[in-house]
């Protein structure tokens, strides 16, 4: 039987997903776990009206001084948890309450980050308006939210975390910055296209290379990219 791409080693996964062979979904899926339903049914406190919404029981647990940053078995505090089910009031009520909306979870990944991963556009503008940070270095990759972001095409995300101040020519541990995870891991097409407009006209570096010392512009010539290749010309890539 064929080996789920979940479950390749993440060297062969990210191989396979810059070839094509996996898709973009998938790999940040392998990286980023939301709590499962059997985590759900067992959340009590804090988690469980995060994760439901539920503004008078987080009210009364915060009134009850209850641990704001308190972890489930994956390191998740009701902040990550709230953002994972998009409860953008629960994000608000427990912020207001004292919640470090900063923290990362077990896998390394922070509020700002599961929210670009998951195009949560209006989850992560209400993270930001809170002074979430979005400069934090997350991930098994030692990434950040902007490469995620442009790996998966999600250009109002992208748009949003450059506003934010992200660090634009962060290099991750695959050697990848988010112009080039946005060729390299993208598929070419108009979201894609528009994410790399973005960091271009950002001022994001277009002469960093992979670790074969391939350029954006060579990248995206290889994979016949013809969009991206005029518009990185035309910003003077090499």
């Amino acid at each position: 039987m064929k080996p789920s791409p979940l479950r390749l080693p993440l060297s062969q996964l990210v191989l396979a997903a810059a070839c094509g062979l996996v898709s973009m979904a998938a790999l940040s899926a392998a990286a980023q776990v939301a709590p499962d339903a059997t985590e759900v049914a067992a959340y009590q406190g804090l988690h469980a009206a995060a994760h439901k919404g539920d503004l008078a029981k987080i009210e009364k647990l915060v009134a009850a001084k209850a641990e704001l940053d308190t972890r489930d078995g994956n390191g998740r505090t009701p902040i990550h948890v709230a953002t994972f089910a998009k409860q953008a009031g629960a994000i608000r009520a427990l912020a207001k309450a004292g919640a470090n909306i900063n923290l990362l979870d077990k896998d390394r990944y922070d509020g700002v980050t599961i929210a670009s991963v998951a195009d949560d556009e209006e989850t992560l503008r209400v993270l930001l308006a809170l002074g979430a940070s979005a400069k934090h270095i997350t991930s098994r990759y030692d990434g950040t939210a902007l490469i995620a972001a442009a790996h998966l095409g999600h250009e109002g995300v992208v748009k949003q975390l450059i506003a934010a101040g992200t660090p634009l020519d962060h290099v991750n541990n695959l050697h990848w910055t988010a112009v080039i995870e946005s060729i390299v891991l993208g598929n070419g097409g108009p979201r894609h296209q528009e994410t790399l407009r973005a960091l271009i006209a950002a001022g994001a570096n277009l002469q960093l290379s992979d670790r074969q010392g391939n350029t954006p512009r060579q990248l995206a010539k290889s994979r016949g990219y013809r969009e991206m290749v005029q518009m990185l010309e035309q910003a003077g890539a090499r």
